[in-house]
């Protein structure tokens, strides 16, 4: 092996060594402070402690922010992953005339018009449908602004997928129905694993929206729950904040390697042998 090969070797070992270690270390640290007796900002072998896990059980908000979380991620995650699908489906197999302009535009607009830019037409709007405080407010609108991406992402998708499947069902007499229970979904089911488990992520972190539109602190995610975990004197509760991040961390987690491993993450269409 010459010398010059050998030097792009030892480089690409360290810049994968650099950035191994760069996503790492935050990982360390989660990992070690919810443990730690004095956190502190570094990652060190912790003084083994507890209390900072028994501060979070006796909130009496954690378990319910939790529970919020899974019903505004479940319940999101279900109207942009069948609305999605229905849409992307027509839209792969009609053709219409300026398709694909459209859905580049709704994907610009939705990624443009969001965040801070678009709160306050979207607080008006929730306060005329007298939805402000509510759960389905914020589940309406966090599956709008998901919808579009979600429906760019599974069409291609479907794209991929051969309409010969479809042809044959045809002509043994399946409906449309059938065909899209039948062929369809088990084809795309990779790909609706994926919308699904993309989408409830989005939503488990979105902090934006659920802060604006509920007021009851019974009714806050885990995401706007964060953010009262300070002392008295507006400092970061170090040990408290790992110690629920690591508990909000661990649903999502279970849920990509359940996920993962009984579907696998693809977007190619076709069906397994």
């Amino acid at each position: 092996m010459n010398p010059g090969m050998v030097m792009r070797r030892i480089g690409f070992y360290t810049l994968v060594g650099v950035v191994t270690a760069f996503f790492a270390v935050p990982l360390l640290w989660l990992l070690s402070t919810p443990f730690d007796d004095r956190p502190r900002y570094a990652v060190k072998p912790p003084t083994p402690t507890f209390r900072h896990l028994a501060r979070i059980a006796d909130n009496p908000y954690v378990l319910r922010s939790l529970a919020n979380s899974v019903v505004l991620a479940v319940a999101t995650m279900a109207i942009v992953t069948v609305t999605a699908a229905l849409a992307a489906y027509a839209l792969s197999r009609v053709r219409l005339p300026g398709r694909d302009a459209l859905l580049y535009v709704l994907l610009l607009l939705s990624s443009v018009v969001t965040g801070t830019a678009a709160m306050v037409p979207i607080f008006l709007l929730m306060w005329q449908l007298n939805l402000i405080d509510t759960q389905l407010g914020v589940i309406l609108v966090l599956s709008g602004g998901l919808l579009p991406a979600a429906l760019f992402m599974l069409k291609d998708f479907l794209d991929t997928i051969p309409r010969s499947y479809e042809e044959s069902a045809r002509v043994f007499g399946a409906s449309p129905l059938q065909i899209l229970r039948h062929i369809v979904i088990p084809t795309a089911r990779p790909g609706l694993a994926t919308i699904a488990v993309w989408t409830i992520t989005q939503v488990w972190g979105s902090f934006l929206t659920p802060f604006i539109l509920l007021r009851d602190p019974e009714k806050a995610p885990a995401a706007v729950l964060v953010r009262t975990l300070y002392t008295e004197g507006g400092q970061p509760d170090l040990g408290l904040i790992a110690a629920f991040s690591l508990l909000y961390s661990i649903p999502v987690v279970l849920m990509y390697l359940f996920v993962s491993g009984r579907y696998g993450f693809r977007f190619h269409g076709g069906l397994k042998s």
